[in-house]
C-alpha cells in the first residue's frame, strides 16, 4: 500500500501523483517541490501511523510505502530527500531494501529503524546500505525529529555544493570556449565600463554643480530675508574655501565648509527684523540669547538633507570660541569641528567689513587686526595664520595667463574655477594642480566641444634668466 500523509488514504503506483500534494501545501508546483519529501517505509500500518502524526508538525511532505519493492517503485517515482526504513520486513528487509536504494539513487539520505536485537544487522546496514544513522525502536521522537533535521540540512548542504560544483564546471568550460575571442570581448567590455564610469562621473558632477546651485539659491534667499549685502554669504563661503584649502583639508571637507559659508545665516530666518536689523554689538542680553539660537534652528532645518549632515554641525558650532567659553556647547581647542573654526573668522571678517558685528564699518586692515587680536580667544590661532596667508595672497598681484589642457602641468595653480561649457566645476580656484588632476582634465576635455579655457597664476620673472632673453628684434 502506498499512502500520502493522510491515515486513512490509499493509492496504486499509478496514481501517487494525484496525491503528490499534501491538504495545506501552496498550489504553487514551485513551493511544493521546494519542501523535503520524506519516504516511511515499514510493513506496520501503525507504525507510519506514528511516524506521520510526529513529522506533521514540521512541514515536510511525507509518503509511505508498506515494504522494500513498494519503496523501490515510490523511488522511482518521487524526488525522495529521506528515506526512513525499518529493519524487520517480510520479503525485503531494511538493509537489503536501503542496500538497492543506495546503487539507484545514492544521494537519498537513508536511516534505518532497529530493534535492540537487531545491531549487527543495523552495523551491516551502514556499511553495505550508506545509512545516515540508525535509530533503535522504540524510538525517542525528539532524537528522531532532531536526526531527520541534520539528514535534510545535509542533504540540502550536498546538493547546493554539487550544484556550485556543476555551476563552477560550466562556467570554466564556458571561459575555454571563449578564450580565443577573450581578448575582444575584454576591450568591448572594459570601453563599455570606461564610458559607464564617465557618464556616471558626468552625472555626479552635475548633480554636485546642481546642488551648489541650490544652495547658492538659497543664500540669496536669506540675504533678502535678512537685509545683508549681495552675495555676502557667497564672500563668506569663498573666503572659507580659500582658508579650507590653505589648510590642506581634503576636496570632501573644503566642500562641506563652502556650503556651510553659504546656508551659515538659515537660522537667522526665524529671527525677526529688529533684531536682524541690529549689530551684535548692540544687542541686549536678552536679545543676544535669542540671536545666538538660530544655528541650532539651523541644524533642525537641514538635518532631514543626508549630504548636509556635516554642514550641519560646522553651522551648530559656528559660535563656540576657542578658549569654550562659546555656545551652545562651550567646546573648546580641536574639540570644535574645522570647518567651524574656518566658517567663524570668515564670517567675522566679512561682519566686521559690513557693520554687522560694530556699528561702524571697518578696513579691512582694521578687521584683519580685530581678527589677530582674538587669535586664542575666540579663534583657531592656526586658521587665524592661514587667513592671514590668504588676504595676503588676494592683496598680490600675479600676471595670469590662459593655457590649453595640453600645457597644464603639475604644481600650477588655478585663477580662476575650471568650469565644464555646461558650468560644471571640475577644480576650485587657487588649488595646486595635482599630476591626476592634470591627467582627468585632459580626459575630459577630449569629450568637450571646445578646449578649457584654464586660467593660471604665471610665476614672475626671475632676474637672473633675463640674461637668457634673446633681445627683440
Amino acid at each position: 500500500m502506498l499512502v500520502y500523509d493522510e491515515d486513512t488514504a490509499q493509492a496504486s503506483a499509478p496514481e501517487i501523483k494525484a496525491a503528490a500534494q499534501p491538504e495545506s501545501a501552496p498550489a504553487s508546483a514551485t513551493s511544493a517541490d521546494a519542501t523535503p519529501l520524506i519516504l516511511l517505509v515499514d510493513d506496520e500500518p501503525g507504525v507510519l501511523s506514528s511516524l506521520r502524526r510526529l513529522l506533521r508538525p514540521t512541514g515536510y511532505r511525507v509518503i509511505t510505502a508498506e515494504g522494500g519493492a513498494a519503496a523501490l517503485d515510490m523511488l522511482s517515482v518521487y524526488p525522495v530527500d529521506l528515506v526512513i526504513s525499518d529493519m524487520r520486513m517480510p520479503g525485503m528487509n531494511g538493509a537489503e531494501f536501503l542496500a538497492r536504494a543506495r546503487e539507484r539513487y545514492p544521494d537519498i539520505m537513508r536511516i534505518l529503524l532497529t530493534g535492540y536485537s537487531e545491531v549487527d544487522s543495523a552495523v551491516r546496514a551502514i556499511n553495505e546500505g550508506g545509512v545516515y544513522r540508525y535509530l533503535n525502536k522504540p524510538w525517542d521522537d525528539q532524537d528522531l525529529l532532531l536526526t531527520v533535521k541534520h539528514a535534510i540540512e545535509q542533504r540540502t548542504l550536498a546538493c547546493e555544493a554539487r550544484r556550485l560544483s556543476e555551476l563552477t564546471q560550466q562556467q570554466n568550460e564556458t571561459l575555454q570556449q571563449l578564450n580565443a575571442g577573450l581578448e575582444t570581448q575584454v576591450l568591448a567590455r572594459t570601453e563599455e565600463i570606461r564610458q559607464t564610469v564617465m557618464f556616471l562621473e558626468g552625472a555626479q558632477r552635475d548633480q554636485k554643480a546642481n546642488f551648489t546651485n541650490m544652495v547658492k539659491v538659497c543664500a540669496s534667499m536669506i540675504e533678502m530675508r535678512c537685509g545683508a549685502m549681495a552675495r555676502q554669504s557667497l564672500r563668506v563661503a569663498d573666503l572659507a574655501r580659500r582658508i579650507a584649502i590653505e589648510c590642506g583639508l581634503t576636496g570632501l571637507q573644503v566642500q562641506d565648509i563652502f556650503h556651510a559659508g553659504l546656508l551659515h545665516g538659515i537660522g537667522k530666518l526665524s529671527l525677526p527684523d529688529a533684531l536682524l536689523n541690529t549689530s551684535l554689538d548692540r544687542l541686549s542680553a536678552e536679545q543676544a540669547q535669542q540671536f545666538y539660537q538660530h544655528p541650532l534652528r539651523a541644524q533642525m532645518v537641514l538635518t532631514p538633507v543626508p549630504q548636509l549632515e556635516h554642514v550641519a554641525q560646522i553651522i551648530r558650532h559656528q559660535y563656540e570660541r576657542f578658549n569654550g567659553r562659546g555656545t551652545p556647547d562651550r567646546l573648546a581647542g580641536s574639540a570644535i569641528p574645522i570647518g567651524a573654526r574656518i566658517v567663524a573668522v570668515a564670517r567675522d571678517f566679512e561682519g566686521l567689513l559690513t557693520g554687522e558685528i560694530i556699528k561702524d564699518h571697518v578696513s579691512g586692515d582694521q578687521a584683519l587686526e580685530m581678527v589677530k587680536a582674538q587669535s586664542g580667544l575666540r579663534y583657531d590661532p592656526d586658521v587665524v595664520v592661514r587667513f592671514a596667508a590668504v588676504l595676503r595672497q588676494q592683496g598680490e598681484v600675479m600676471p595670469v595667463r590662459q593655457i590649453s589642457a595640453a600645457e597644464l602641468r603639475e604644481g600650477m595653480r588655478l585663477a580662476d574655477d575650471l568650469l565644464t561649457r555646461r558650468g560644471v566645476l571640475l577644480i576650485t580656484r587657487d588649488s595646486i594642480v595635482s599630476a591626476h588632476q592634470v591627467l582627468q582634465i585632459r580626459r575630459f576635455e577630449t569629450h568637450e566641444d571646445v578646449p578649457f579655457a584654464i586660467l593660471v597664476y604665471a610665476p614672475l620673472p626671475n632676474p637672473t634668466d633675463a640674461a637668457d632673453v634673446p633681445p627683440a628684434a
